[in-house]
């Protein structure tokens, strides 16, 4: 395809997608509304709609971002562990404070207990092994799953010693769900995810170099390990504020990227971080739109996308196999 087509070819795509979030969006926010409770239902889906937007920012932002630095395009950054350590947070919290302290009702406080210990497990300890192992992705990647392993095993360890009724109520606060998100968590959700981006402005612009390879990015002059390693921080540390926000969401950076990367066949990431992340918006907005409107609330959004994203991953990797 010539380039002038395929730019062509892109801008519609992308116009498409556009079109289509706002479409789901608009759907979700305003379907089905009755006219004597405007106002009320308002109050909710608002606060819901923004939460989504802002996982899919999250999410899809840092899947492209993680893709790019392993340099394979069926891994996510669940492998990481932050899903893992997020579910052993909250089950240590409840088994050792139980479900009524104040660590596990206050929203503001269970988010900043979530941020603090992952953001510590992202800053230091994966800064520690990219060090040790000489800036050897593929080995972060390893230890990553070990600790994910790691973190799920305690986790079901400190379940099987809970009081049954304690662990009743810890279930809801371990599934994603955008049913009964908080609103008072969004702002600082967002606030880290904006200075996030910001501190790491210089280091996303190399991700087209990135892509290279490490003998090509280092000839062209980038500091390869430097920027690697802020980025690998800083993905880690973007799927913690979207996991403390609404719980793990596994699939969805799998899916988002591979698709972005399908519709878009460019080299140039600003165009396939947009991509990745509207489509982010239009799953997450069009899933919470059938869950309770189809669903009557009876599955969350996050069953639908592990689901989907199962099938996705096993389609991604017969295709790697054939070729």
């Amino acid at each position: 395809m010539k380039p002038a087509n395929r730019r062509r070819s892109m801008t519609i795509a992308l116009a498409g997608l556009v079109f289509v979030t706002v479409l789901f969006a608009l759907l979700y926010q305003f379907a089905f509304v009755n006219p004597k409770f405007f106002d009320y239902a308002m109050s909710l889906r608002a606060p819901r709609l923004a939460v989504m937007l802002t996982a899919a920012v999250a999410i899809a932002g840092a899947s492209l971002v993680f893709q790019t630095l392993i340099r394979n395009t069926i891994v996510t950054p669940c492998l990481l562990g932050m899903n893992s350590l997020y579910v052993l947070i909250h089950t240590a919290v409840v088994f050792f404070l139980g479900s009524g302290s104040r660590f596990a009702a206050d929203p503001l406080l269970a988010f900043a207990v979530d941020i603090v210990v992952m953001g510590i497990v992202a800053s230091v300890v994966y800064n520690a092994i990219f060090e040790k192992t000489g800036g050897n992705v593929l080995y972060v990647l390893l230890i990553g799953t070990v600790l994910s392993t790691f973190f799920s095993s305690a986790q079901s360890s400190l379940t099987r010693l809970m009081d049954p009724n304690e662990y009743d109520a810890l279930l809801n606060s371990l599934v994603a769900s955008f049913t009964n998100v908080n609103a008072a968590v969004l702002l600082p959700a967002v606030l880290l995810l904006a200075l996030l981006a910001f501190l790491l402005r210089r280091d996303l612009a190399l991700l087209d170099l990135l892509g290279l390879g490490r003998e090509t990015a280092v000839n062209l002059g980038v500091p390869y390990d430097r920027t690697v390693r802020r980025l690998m921080t800083g993905v880690a540390l973007a799927i913690a504020v979207a996991t403390a926000l609404v719980g793990p969401l596994s699939f969805l950076g799998l899916i988002t990227a591979n698709l972005a990367r399908q519709l878009f066949p460019t080299y140039r990431h600003d165009i396939l971080t947009a991509g990745s992340i509207l489509i982010g918006m239009a799953i997450l907005t069009g899933g919470q739109f059938l869950v309770e409107h189809v669903a009557n609330y009876g599955v969350p959004v996050s069953v639908f996308i592990t689901i989907g994203g199962g099938l996705y991953f096993l389609f991604l990797l017969l295709r790697s196999v054939r070729r």
